[in-house]
């Protein structure tokens, strides 16, 4: 036997404690059972079983709290996910996670109570918030099962809500020059967002050395990102540089840039501060260059759905319509795979199922003959 069971008296009666040793052979007991047999069950089931099939958890080990994991945890993180992206952690776990449940031992949280948090959070905040707040909550308690800490993670089975893509804003060439005319000496910043397909991060950390004028190519080879009100110079987004083109209607703003600077002066600096650029207020911000921009040159209903990160998706419509294929779309933007690409964009290839329908048509009428109707 793998344990003993020892009778001791208290104020209320005789209780009996199952005593045993740990794995690393360090005594322990669970005490407080009116009856023997109950003893006896607990011993079986909690440490005999679990000692026999490796399963064994320490009763003190189940006593650790949520935040204690929440560390170590990050620090991992940080050997590899970006600044901007330990910054959404960290304001996920201050805000929504650590409140609820940073003091809690692991051992106490249940399914069901954290099935009601995350209905209650859907309630006021979007899928997204939620999401991140659940997977951080999530990936902690799983921590804590690998550490051989809890049994089970009671975030396994839970109703999540569905992320909902946003709608994209697509402007045709005239309303992209008319926003870009609209944008006063950021007209060469939003023509090469709109034009070049490059995130925003990308284009900030862009050097005059990084353009090729003969080529018509710029070499994307850092992004610089602002993470608690500093600029963060880092690779790309997907860790990888690449090269993509230019428009020859680009050219005369991109010379114009390049002249007479050094290799490694900033492309498009900010005129006020010679330094970097920073991202203005939200798009409907009044207080955004962008805002007034798009109020000026589009009109109100595109203005208002429309963000800066929209020119990007811009640039895919372009390259679509003039017939690029996916797998040149992907490079251009910086897409890990084409999949990737055809899943953010999948609704610029609706033009290919009237191909499709066009093709099954044709291969009917060889098939059946003109006129003729496949109803019974």
């Amino acid at each position: 036997m793998a344990y003993t069971i020892r009778q001791y008296a208290t104020k209320s009666g005789k209780r009996y404690e199952v005593r045993y040793r740990k794995p690393d052979g360090t005594p322990t007991g669970k005490r407080g059972f009116r009856r023997k047999m109950d003893a006896d069950a607990w011993g079986a089931a909690n440490v005999t079983t679990a000692k026999s099939v490796g399963a064994y958890i320490d009763p003190q080990a189940g006593r650790r709290l949520v935040e204690d994991l929440w560390e170590p945890w990050l620090a991992a993180k940080k050997t590899k996910a970006k600044p901007s992206y330990i910054e959404t952690l960290e304001r996920a776990w201050r805000v929504h996670v650590a409140p609820k449940w940073g003091m809690r031992e692991v051992q106490s949280i249940t399914h069901d109570e954290v099935q009601m948090w995350v209905s209650a959070l859907a309630e006021s905040k979007s899928a997204s918030v939620v999401l991140r707040a659940e997977g951080i909550l999530r990936a902690l308690l799983a921590k804590a099962k690998a550490d051989k800490c809890i049994h089970d993670n009671p975030c396994d089975g839970l109703e999540l809500p569905r992320k909902r893509r946003k709608k994209h804003v697509y402007l045709s060439i005239d309303q992209l020059l008319a926003l870009a005319d609209a944008s006063d000496w950021r007209r060469p910043i939003v023509l090469t967002l709109g034009l070049c397909g490059l995130r925003w991060g990308e284009l900030v950390g862009l050097q005059v050395g990084d353009v090729d004028l003969d080529r018509q190519r710029i070499h994307v080879r850092r992004s610089a990102t602002e993470v608690n009100h500093q600029i963060v110079v880092d690779a790309p987004k997907t860790g990888e540089e690449r090269t993509v083109i230019f428009p020859r209607m680009l050219q005369s703003c991109l010379e114009e840039a390049c002249d007479g600077r050094r290799q490694s002066d900033l492309l498009f600096p900010d005129r006020r501060t010679g330094s970097y650029l920073r991202k203005t207020h939200g798009p409907c911000s009044t207080s955004s260059w962008f805002y007034w921009a798009k109020k000026r040159s589009l009109g109100d209903e595109i203005a208002d759905s429309m963000t800066i990160h929209d020119l990007r998706h811009t640039c895919a419509s372009l390259l679509v319509h003039a017939g690029a294929n996916v797998k040149a779309v992907q490079r251009q933007l910086g897409h890990k795979s084409a999949t990737m690409t055809l899943d953010v964009y999948a609704d610029l290839f609706d033009d290919d199922l009237d191909a499709v329908g066009d093709a099954m048509d044709g291969l009917l009428v060889r098939a059946i003959g003109e006129g003729r109707s496949l109803a019974a």
